[in-house]
């Protein structure tokens, strides 16, 4: 008689054995489509590529996206994150996810951004040096970022400054290096912070260079609210409704996969080129929080981080601006009734 043990290893053996695109039929997930919906009225898809391991419901929604009607899919290689938002807004990408601090800004320049979705909750971790041993202690240090000034991590820190009472603005000195860099100088206490998501957040944990002084996975307020969300250009919303539906349902049953199966998520993203590291590739499938998509009403989220970065000079619009005329909720909350479990 098989131990549950043995059951789990077998199965996980199996698992291995197919692909992404089979899973869903193999999990009893594979999107039913709705009698009365019709089909997409476009085939075509262009979505972003780059090297970062939290957006995975985003990649692995690839496999799901044929079973959505899509035929024609097309990848861009983005050179890093803040550069989601800038390939949307030109239409270069038809959807992108990043956290949610640029796509806010972006929207208060009057960018055609429409936000569509949570996508999970966590990622981003601030490591200090150890002169720093609260928040508090950042005014008058030196931040490290990687993405430069307006990119994710200057947003996430800069909302956490201004939430303790820190002008980002004129409280603290920001610098821009590579991350390499950026370590060996926190290392050597030149630096006193820098942020960093997966895999460069356990990177420098198994490197043991600095300490985590807040992690957005686990820490409150931060972990109240979703870290990364989806969204796509205006004139893709408003000229297909129903591919929007359709795209926004495979990236959603892509986070549930992402919790349910880590072990085969891990495997897609190191042999599709995401991530190069399959164990830090499967601790942030285990770590990061994409199955919550449920519980959490994305417009909370944005008027959060739209308070912080009001508060931090980084934006003018009110939160109730933000979300009036750069979200659509509709689908979001249809997919939520349709995808009980």
């Amino acid at each position: 008689m098989y131990s549950q043990h043995t059951r789990r290893s077998s199965r996980r053996r199996f698992l291995r054995g197919v692909t992404l695109a089979g899973v869903a039929g193999v999990l009893g997930v594979h999107p039913k489509t709705a009698a009365a919906e019709p089909p997409p009225e476009t085939t075509k898809l262009r979505l972003g590529r780059l090297a970062a391991i939290c957006p995975a419901p985003y990649y692995v929604a690839e496999e799901l996206l044929p079973t959505e009607g899509f035929t024609d899919l097309q990848y861009v290689n983005l050179p890093g994150g803040p550069h989601f938002p800038k390939a949307t807004v030109a239409g270069e990408i038809d959807f992108g996810i990043n956290f949610i601090g640029p796509t806010i800004t972006r929207l208060d320049a009057g960018d055609p951004l429409v936000l569509l979705s949570g996508a999970h909750l966590g990622c981003f971790e601030l490591f200090a040096s150890a002169k720093v041993h609260a928040i508090r202690d950042l005014r008058g240090k030196t931040i490290a970022l990687v993405f430069g000034l307006g990119g994710p991590e200057h947003t996430f820190i800069a909302s956490i400054l201004s939430y303790v009472g820190i002008d980002p603005r004129k409280e603290v000195q920001w610098v821009e290096h590579a991350f390499e860099t950026s370590t060996q100088l926190l290392a050597a206490g030149k630096i006193d912070a820098v942020a960093a998501q997966p895999p460069l957040s356990q990177e420098l944990r198994a490197r043991q260079i600095g300490h985590v002084l807040v992690n957005s996975t686990l820490d409150r307020p931060w972990s109240q609210y979703y870290c990364c969300m989806v969204y796509s250009h205006r004139t893709f919303v408003h000229r297909y409704p129903v591919a929007t539906k359709r795209v926004l349902r495979a990236i959603l049953k892509a986070a549930d996969l992402c919790t349910s199966e880590p072990e085969l998520v891990a495997r897609f993203l190191v042999d599709k080129g995401y991530a190069k590291n399959y164990d830090h590739a499967l601790a942030t499938m285990q770590d990061v929080v994409y199955r919550q998509w449920r519980e959490f009403a994305p417009e909370d989220t944005v008027r959060f981080y739209a308070l912080r970065l009001q508060e931090a000079g980084m934006i003018t619009s009110s939160p109730q601006k933000i979300i009036a005329e750069g979200s659509d909720w509709r689908f979001f909350n249809e997919l939520k009734k349709e995808l009980k479990g």
